[in-house]
């Protein structure tokens, strides 16, 4: 039942857009400013992603047999189809009182706005609440096969990687170009870098027996892991499981009391942080962790500091391409950026390092809902170009739905570990981690 997963990945990006369409409307009534491209974005993304993909792979594959299936589908089927033939209409209303509007007043627009909203919400929760739980009592293992080796095929035009990589271009400028309270407040949209091919699945990374303590306090108990080249691994597990320890310990900046870290057929275990960031291990801290003083440029410029500076204004240009708001205020401290531009920062700081491995702790802690899959969106993009992330995340679905493995930690002590998928679909790991 893969395509069930995607489907509700899908939902929670509309879902997302929604209540950012309404926090919008809100900002319009308190008097505040919204550039006319973030409008432009938003329907180019609901547009192009709702009704060229999302409502086709619904109604060519699971609707479909829903209906062959069994009849007490077709009611509940006609009404979600009728309803993706009105949200066309609803988009084209909403673009026609968007285009009547005075330029930079749009309080008339605040109530469509919210009624938008809603029926993009009502319509998401009748699927969730209604088909999706149908189709997993009527369907048969015959049919999610065929309808999973759809949703998986990356080489279709609507359900492959290329696709998908145009969908996250267009969602990174609706939350670049959307105002500060939803999204980043930047006056022109950022561009990702495109897929690649990812390297050679080798082992970069493996750690065997790593222990460390705070004081009598042993926070690491003697873990093992392996992290090949081009993969993406997630660490989940509750506060105080060590994630963070783990992070601080493979960078050098937290010491080591046993075990040995052996990073691109070197061992590094008596290595310096500083040594081991020239080596290509970059990390950005939990909280972000900003240099506040200091203007957001040279913020990015000691995170080259290892670097040769012949690279410096090329990396500096591909920072600011992805996030062009840094670049708008790159003479601004850093401490004046909202927390969601700041957090771009310190991702845009751990890539000016030219990381041969990306350490991210806790990267969507306290952000807006919009910016928490912007977050997601450019892990994915960084993920498609073959960087090697390691990914401690308490938003344990999201960040095992884009993770190739995972490890779990509780206590200081790895006690699972997995494909993303299989640890997604473990019980224990539900109850514990995914509250289902």
């Amino acid at each position: 039942m893969q395509a069930l997963r995607i489907i509700s990945d899908e939902h929670k990006n509309f879902w997302r857009i929604a209540v950012s369409l309404e926090q919008v409307a809100t900002e319009i009534d308190r008097g505040g400013r919204v550039d006319p491209a973030f409008f432009d974005s938003v329907f180019d993304y609901i547009e192009q992603f709702a009704d060229e993909v999302h409502h086709r792979k619904e109604d060519d594959q699971l609707f479909r047999l829903m209906r062959l299936r069994s009849d007490k589908a077709q009611p509940l089927i006609e009404t979600l189809e009728e309803d993706h033939r009105l949200a066309k209409a609803q988009l084209i209303e909403l673009k026609r009182k968007f285009s009547m509007a005075h330029s930079n007043d749009y309080s008339t627009l605040t109530q469509p706005l919210r009624d938008y909203a809603a029926h993009l919400k009502d319509h998401i929760t009748k699927e969730e609440t209604q088909a999706m739980p149908l189709s997993r009592q009527i369907l048969t293992e015959q049919d999610w096969q065929e309808i999973d080796t759809k949703f998986l095929d990356n080489n279709d035009p609507v359900f492959g990687e290329v696709v998908n990589a145009k969908f996250r271009e267009l969602h990174h400028r609706v939350v670049t170009l959307a105002p500060e309270p939803v999204g980043l407040g930047g006056k022109s949209g950022g561009t990702l870098d495109q897929p690649k091919s990812p390297g050679a699945n080798d082992v970069l990374l493996e750690i065997s027996r790593l222990e460390s303590s705070y004081g009598r306090i042993k926070a690491l108990k003697g873990l093992d892991l392996v992290v090949r080249r081009g993969e993406t691994v997630a660490l989940i597990g509750a506060n105080g499981a060590g994630k963070t320890t783990f992070l601080r310990t493979l960078s050098g900046v937290q010491s080591m009391d046993k075990g040995e870290i052996w990073f691109d057929g070197e061992n590094i275990s008596n290595v310096r942080s500083d040594q081991r960031m020239r080596r290509g291990i970059c990390h950005c801290p939990e909280g972000r962790q900003v240099f506040g003083p200091l203007s957001i440029e040279d913020n990015l410029v000691l995170g080259a500091y290892t670097r040769p500076k012949i690279h410096l204004s090329q990396d500096l240009e591909r920072i600011y391409t992805m996030f062009p708001v840094l670049k708008e205020k790159r003479r601004l401290p850093a401490g004046t950026l909202s927390g969601g531009q700041q957090q771009m920062l310190a991702i845009g700081r751990a890539l000016m390092g030219r990381p041969k491995l990306l350490l991210l702790d806790e990267p969507s802690m306290g952000l807006a809902p919009l910016l928490v899959e912007e977050v997601f969106n450019v892990i994915k993009a960084l993920k498609s170009e073959g960087m090697t992330i390691i990914l401690a995340e308490q938003n344990a679905f999201a960040a095992l739905a884009l993770s190739d493995r995972g490890y779990v930690l509780e206590t200081g002590e790895i006690t699972l570990t997995g494909t993303g998928e299989d640890l997604s679909s473990n019980e224990k790991v539900r109850a514990a981690y995914l509250g289902m």
